[in-house]
């Protein structure tokens, strides 16, 4: 009777997991090239965002090599147990403070809100606050008047200005905190 007919043959997911327990880094190269795109398909069906859905599959193939001593092939298969890590990880990113926030101000670019025509009847320079606008940088004056004296939205002042949506978001947020320390100041 030949050797190899005694010994158990390994099956090549148990040699995988054995070169992964080994830190095989080459093990880690196989596992990305053959599992990456249904892996990434399933953070998909949880995240939207194609850059932050690339971010959590390099976050979750990470996770699945510092913790590949938990896997029990008892359990499952190797991919199963993969596709649980990189779905727990979609999940935190999901309900991780920063993407509150993201997902909180891009609702404000599609509400309604925006849709509304300016009021003709507010006229900031009676409170002094064009005044309090020359304290801004340049780039800062130039979307807060467009928001605040011209009555845009923020995606009609991006498409005027020919910059992204998040600029003008980052730039009137941070000309509005300049603009309240002045007033707390001013106080």
């Amino acid at each position: 009777m030949p050797f190899s007919a005694v010994l158990p043959v390994a099956s090549d997911e148990e040699q995988l997991v054995q070169r992964l327990v080994a830190r095989d880094e080459q093990a880690l190269r196989l596992v990305y090239e053959k599992y990456a795109k249904t892996l990434l398909a399933v953070i998909q069906r949880l995240v939207r965002d194609e850059a932050l859905a690339q971010d959590i599959l390099q976050e979750g193939l990470l996770k699945v090599w510092l913790s590949i001593d938990r896997y029990d092939g008892d359990r499952g298969r190797l991919f199963t147990w993969m596709a649980r890590v990189c779905s727990n990880q979609a999940i935190d990113a999901l309900r991780s403070p920063q993407n509150y926030f993201h997902r909180r101000t891009w609702s404000l670019e599609v509400g309604s809100a925006q849709q509304m025509p300016a009021t003709a009847t507010f006229n900031p320079e009676h409170i002094g606050v064009r005044e309090l606008t020359l304290c801004l940088k340049p780039r800062q004056r130039e979307v807060m008047d467009l928001l605040y004296f011209r009555g845009y939205t923020q995606v009609e002042a991006a498409e005027h200005l020919g910059i992204p949506l998040a600029t003008v978001k980052t730039r009137s947020r941070a000309a509005l905190q300049v603009l309240a320390k002045f007033a707390r100041v001013l106080q």
